[in-house]
């Protein structure tokens, strides 16, 4: 069972590399075989925690993402003066 666990380890581990499009495959794909219903009750837990790996990885990314969003601002010229936040209200 540590080899597992350990297995587990290196596998969620892995999640941090992986881009937000591919991570979101990967996340609908894990529910996509939960909800059919016929996947082993040891393997379900270890895709579902593969899962939640997957959801924190996109959320996380999705956060990255909106704090480098930014509004150009511009002069009465229409030349960029600089950025300014994104009002995200």
């Amino acid at each position: 069972m540590a080899q597992q666990s350990n297995q587990s380890n290196t596998e969620n581990n892995d999640v941090g590399q992986l881009s937000f499009e591919r991570a979101i495959e990967e996340l609908e794909s894990i529910v996509k075989r939960l909800e059919d219903g016929r996947v082993p009750l040891e393997e379900s837990v270890a895709i579902y925690e593969r899962g939640e790996a997957l959801k924190r990885r996109c959320e996380d990314l999705l956060r990255q993402a909106e704090a480098r969003v930014q509004k150009i601002t511009l002069d009465a010229g229409g030349n960029p003066t600089g950025t300014e936040p994104l009002d995200v209200e």
